[in-house]
């Protein structure tokens, strides 16, 4: 059985951190240089520009992206046969806290949702999912909360057909308007349970966002590109960079739909070990 030491984990997650808050991932940049060369509206092309110009120098200068450099989310793939040599967990979240004081994040995480209180590095939100083999997998998804707190959820009725199930979509897209820093990502999840959709919304974002798209993930971009928000709400046609759906068995009584939106600056980073 391959054995894996806690202290390892811990690097990896810290390095992933950094990586992710100052490397824009290579698909959502492609995204952006392409909408700057389509974009016909001068305000919007502008602001293209300076997101493009933006992510350049934070990789030269390794600097954050965005100063909210977000809840990190954190999804682990581990193979059932792997010996975690310590706790899983405290590893995780002591190289979430390494890696945002090496890189001289915002410290953005407080305990206590309720009273609030004072903020810091420590805390990460923790799915880990069984997987065959002896391979671990770690992904950082840093989710800045100006577009989080953007994310709707519903339950539809189970004979809500496709097109009840888009105009919930489009809806929230339209709601979050120019205040989740356009041009979007529009993470979708359909099906499973209340919190499995939410679950499946930020799944969705983890794709590539240049991969080929479903029929339904083509209309809602479309759609979305009438909306004339553009890039920061400036107008113009670019609105949206991508949609991507991810969906899973459900109940015969119910039909789960979550809206998770991203910025402009998708982040997020993978190791393998």
């Amino acid at each position: 059985m391959k054995i894996i030491k806690a202290e390892k984990i811990t690097k990896v997650v810290a390095d992933l951190c950094l990586k992710a808050n100052c490397i824009l991932r290579s698909d959502v940049l492609r995204k952006l240089k392409a909408a700057y060369k389509t974009e016909n509206n001068p305000k919007a092309k502008k602001a293209l520009g300076a997101i493009i110009e933006n992510a350049r120098l934070a990789a030269k200068e390794k600097l954050a992206i965005c100063q909210d450099t977000g809840l990190p989310i954190v999804f682990i793939a581990l193979g059932q046969e792997i010996n975690i040599a310590g706790e899983l967990k405290k590893a995780v979240l002591k190289g979430i806290e390494q890696g945002y004081k090496k890189g001289n994040f915002r410290e953005s995480i407080i305990r206590d949702p309720i009273t609030r209180g004072r903020s810091g590095y420590r805390g990460a939100v923790i799915h880990t999912d069984i997987v065959k083999g002896d391979k671990l997998k770690i992904t950082v998804l840093p989710k800045g909360f100006g577009c989080e707190n953007k994310s709707q959820f519903k339950m539809l009725n189970p004979t809500a057909g496709e097109g009840q199930v888009k105009k919930f979509i489009l809806q929230a897209v339209k709601t979050a308007g120019p205040d989740a820093c356009p041009p979007y990502v529009v993470g979708v999840g359909i099906g499973g349970s209340s919190d499995y959709a939410g679950f499946l919304a930020k799944v969705a974002l983890l794709k590539n966002i240049n991969a080929k798209r479903s029929k339904l993930e083509r209309e809602l971009e479309k759609e979305i590109g009438k909306s004339g928000i553009g890039p920061m709400g400036l107008g113009g046609k670019v609105t949206c960079l991508a949609v991507r759906v991810e969906s899973f068995p459900t109940h015969i009584a119910g039909l789960p739909v979550a809206v998770n939106i991203s910025c402009h600056a998708l982040r997020s980073a993978s190791a393998r070990l």
